[in-house]
């Protein structure tokens, strides 16, 4: 079948037929949904809601939801993933980690000493606990 354009119609249920207010008294009859009297129950009467002023201005600018703590917690890696996944002699940063995909995202990180290594890293830019610091400076490595 051809389509021309007389015949193109949208899609059953994409468009929804207005209500007929003011036609009888079973729907919407009466009154039609204005109410009794009043600016607003009259032809051409005012429109909705119209806010002015300073209080337009606060309710209208957009808000900034939620808040970023400041007492935000390091994400954690171990030295035995470091052992894991990095060359001896090489650089561990956060960037570093997070390219290797051992920590989700940028931000704070600390190293914990669970696990064994026995290769040589220059850390740098990462908390360090005592236990991860003891081991990774028995293994030849330094932490800047």
């Amino acid at each position: 079948m051809a389509f021309t354009l007389h015949t193109i119609r949208p899609a059953k249920g994409a468009r929804k037929t207005a209500k007929r207010v003011g036609r009888g008294l079973s729907k919407g009859g009466s009154y039609s949904g204005r109410g009794v009297k009043g600016q607003r129950a009259r032809s051409g009467g005012r429109s909705g809601l119209q806010l002015k002023g300073l209080r337009h201005i606060m309710l209208s600018t957009k808000k900034n939801r939620g808040f970023k703590s400041i007492h935000e917690k390091p994400m954690v890696v171990n030295v035995a993933m470091l052992a894991k996944n990095f060359p001896d002699g090489a650089k561990v940063n956060p960037a570093a980690l997070l390219e290797k995909g051992l920590v989700p995202a940028k931000g704070k990180v600390k190293l914990l000493g669970d696990g064994a290594i026995a290769i040589k890293l220059i850390v740098e830019g990462c908390t360090v606990s005592a236990t991860a610091k003891e081991k990774i400076e028995k293994a030849g490595g330094s932490i800047l």
